[in-house]
């Protein structure tokens, strides 16, 4: 699964990634570490703007929630079965562009996983890069806030993920950079599912 990102490159260096621009830049912060479990918010691009980048909260609340108790189990969507779950499935064609420049995972050195090492992941030929999101909108009720919120797809671990997240052997679905727009436009899902991949490299921390 991927519960923990880093976003520490500059708005500029972003941009230029993107062909797109900050909505409101001054509410961008750089982050060594984004932990999903705050659910803050995060940049990313959406299919309705393209050429903008928003923050939107990490954890996926769908629009019929009663209140936002289920984003804990929504940082991530299996690929597999997105289409089927009811906290998905209304997302499925409400794709994103969630940016990152690294994420974190854990190796498990025991059976138990009471000893562990740490990874910083990494895309080979991507400075800056970005996960396949799905996300929604979701009014609460008690004040009216709009919220919205995104969830990242994960998929069957490649050979490098198999060995460090060896417990799950799950990892997110980082997109190549030609199928940005493809998975955005509303691909099918399933053509995102392992083995697709991008070269990753790992670092231990």
């Amino acid at each position: 699964m991927c519960y923990r990102t880093k976003l520490n490159s500059k708005i500029k260096e972003i941009e230029k990634t993107f062909s797109a621009g900050f909505i409101d830049p001054e509410s961008y912060s750089p982050q060594e570490e984004i932990n999903g479990f705050n659910f803050s918010p995060t940049p990313v691009i959406t299919d309705e703007n393209p050429g903008e980048i928003d923050l939107f909260h990490w954890g996926l609340i769908p629009f019929w929630a009663k209140d936002d108790s289920i984003r804990k189990m929504t940082l991530n969507a299996k690929i597999e079965t997105v289409e089927e779950k009811p906290a998905f499935r209304n997302s499925v064609n409400n794709r994103c562009l969630i940016i990152a420049d690294g994420y974190y995972e854990w190796q498990w050195l025991d059976s138990k996983g009471k000893s562990k090492q740490k990874h910083l992941l990494e895309v080979q030929d991507q400075e800056i890069f970005a996960f396949a999101g799905i996300y929604s909108s979701w009014r609460n009720p008690n004040t009216d806030q709009l919220i919205n919120s995104y969830s990242i797809l994960t998929t069957e671990a490649n050979e490098l993920m198999s060995k460090i997240h060896n417990n799950k052997k799950r990892m997110p679905v980082v997109l190549n950079k030609p199928d940005r727009e493809k998975w955005i436009s509303g691909a099918q899902i399933s053509q995102f599912s392992f083995p697709y991949e991008v070269q990753l490299k790992a670092s231990k921390i």
